[in-house]
């Protein structure tokens, strides 16, 4: 290639450095800042990418804060993605609580007050009509992915409107990070339809529309629109919903499911990365599905999300789905969730029990003695010293999940689930907390993180141009997860595996996904005589681009 054709090859000057998926910063080569118009922009030292690394990690480490901590990474993401990418995936274990639970949960209560740069796509209310041309406004035009929220629910901590968009843009960074997804293929967005927060509608640094949330047909419509557009324009494109409220996650997962290649990552990844750990902690508890009997605390999204896979599992394990379901047992707000009980939501139908109702947790445990139980509510210490403490007197490895978002959501923490079990819980958090030592006994917690699924989930549907995701897809990737968790790691108190090697956990999930949709006649892409061979060659791999 000559010198005038290299030249035209990409943008020049400063227009090369605000792209920052070409942007190098200092590792420009004396060479190339002379082709590219880049001499006398940049400091006159050549820096190789493993020092630009040790700055970074200077820098990162100084702040005093997790939130300054997301807000450096978050502008390196802004101006130099290769650098980015690389530094969070060979620091993963310190990187991940940062731009992903459970800082990005203040990042979003904070987010009109730390706004830098804009991020993702936002289409409010007022974009009805014109949903079409909003999204041609996005640069780039091969989109595969899309993450998707409407701000109502985020994490554990509610209604967040236009703020949540942090959301989406942590879990696009996962699924470049964890699975190799190129981060050029992925959208974050935001459909601001208002919100019903009072403290963030009076919050003059907001950032989205100041109006109630559109409820019935308006919000309907606009969700329609939406998904529409991104048929047409990204017609091979994979739509995750994220932190939508139980009022819309249910139903719009049950309407859009079977029409486009989509999933609801709170009720479906959610159980994925659950059940993954139940596979797991069977292997501790010697025991298998048919022995259980698990019993949740909140009936929402994730909690009737796992459960519905769970009853698929054990019915995989040759039970009936009455008797699956007869396993399964919820505590929501009002108390027990039993067949008595009037004005049941639907996803709450098929665990409704005949049983006497029971108003609290602790008398449910009492009265059900549960073999496990999984938090989903979001309501700190709501596992309480006298519930642990009784099922630790009913079982001699209780299984405790304390799984809600953010780390102050969790039901109970890992030092309180190990001193009330006198160290005899199996446990798993949807939040990290570090080791614990009891009785002179140090144990690993375990991070029951969707970033363990939805990545490799969506890698393996892109892989293969699956036309749609299926639960029986969800339930392959939580066995191919619970394979990997070796006696290493549960020597150490551990029902997942090392977060270091979440790459190739991803890999081989992606794979497992890609071979369901080929068996199901769901995939479009011509399968390779070597599927996993294909799927790696995929992978993002974060290396500066040569201009020379």
């Amino acid at each position: 290639m000559t010198d005038k054709k290299r030249k035209n090859k990409f943008p020049r000057g400063v227009d090369l450095l605000n792209d920052p998926f070409l942007n190098k910063g200092t590792a420009f080569t004396d060479e190339e800042r002379d082709m590219l118009g880049l001499r006398g922009l940049l400091p006159p030292r050549v820096n190789s990418e493993e020092r630009q690394i040790v700055r970074i990690l200077e820098n990162f480490r100084r702040k005093s804060s997790d939130l300054e901590k997301y807000i450096f990474l978050i502008s390196l993401q802004d101006r130099n993605r290769t650098l980015f990418y690389r530094v969070v995936m060979d620091n993963l274990r310190e990187m991940m609580p940062i731009i992903y639970t459970p800082t990005v949960g203040l990042a979003c209560q904070e987010y009109g007050h730390i706004l830098r740069r804009s991020r993702g796509i936002f289409i409010s209310a007022r974009d009805r009509g014109r949903v079409k041309d909003v999204l041609q406004n996005w640069p780039y035009k091969n989109v595969r992915l899309i993450v998707v929220t409407d701000g109502e629910r985020i994490l554990g901590l509610g209604d967040l409107g236009a703020d949540g968009m942090g959301i989406p843009v942590g879990k696009c960074a996962l699924y470049t990070a964890c699975a190799g997804v190129e981060p050029i293929l992925s959208m974050p967005l935001t459909i601001d339809v208002g919100t019903n927060n009072e403290k963030v509608l009076k919050d003059p640094l907001y950032i989205g529309i100041t109006q109630k949330r559109l409820r019935g047909e308006a919000y309907d419509g606009l969700i329609e629109e939406v998904v529409l557009a991104i048929q047409e324009l990204y017609p091979h494109c994979l739509i995750q919903f994220e932190d939508f409220a139980n009022i819309n996650a249910f139903r719009l997962l049950k309407k859009y499911r079977d029409r486009v290649c989509c999933f609801n990552d709170d009720i479906q990844g959610t159980a994925s990365a659950a059940v993954a750990g139940l596979y797991a902690a069977m292997n501790v508890t010697k025991s298998a599905f048919r022995d259980q009997k698990i019993l949740f605390l909140g009936a929402g999204e994730a909690g009737t999300g796992i459960g519905e896979l769970l009853v698929s599992a054990m019915r995989d394990e040759g039970l009936t789905e009455p008797e699956a379901r007869l396993r399964c047992w919820f505590v929501d707000s009002k108390g027990l969730v039993v067949a008595g009980r009037d004005n049941l939501a639907e996803h709450k139908r098929g665990f409704a029990h005949d049983h006497a109702f029971l108003p609290d947790f602790l008398s449910a445990v009492k009265a059900l003695k549960p073999t496990a139980i999984i938090g989903v509510c979001a309501q700190s210490g709501a596992f309480t010293k006298s519930v642990l403490e009784e099922m630790a007197r009913i079982n001699k490895r209780p299984i405790i999940f304390a799984l809600s978002n953010p780390t102050s959501n969790a039901e109970c923490t890992a030092e309180q689930a190990y001193l009330w079990t006198h160290g005899q819980a199996v446990f798993a958090s949807g939040s990290p907390f570090d080791p614990v030592t009891v009785h002179g006994k140090t144990y690993t917690p375990s991070q029951g993180n969707n970033a363990y699924i939805f990545p490799g989930v969506g890698l393996g549907v892109i892989a293969c141009g699956a036309r749609h995701v299926t639960d029986e897809m969800f339930l392959v990737a939580a066995k191919t997860l619970a394979r990997q968790v070796s006696a290493s790691d549960i020597s150490k108190g551990c029902i997942y595996p090392q977060l270091e090697k979440i790459r190739e956990l991803s890999l081989l999930i992606a794979t497992a996904v890609a071979e369901v949709a080929y068996n199901r006649g769901l995939a479009t892409v011509k399968r390779s005589a070597d599927l996993d061979v294909f799927i790696r060659s995929l992978m993002y791999i974060p290396e500066y681009h040569e201009y020379v």
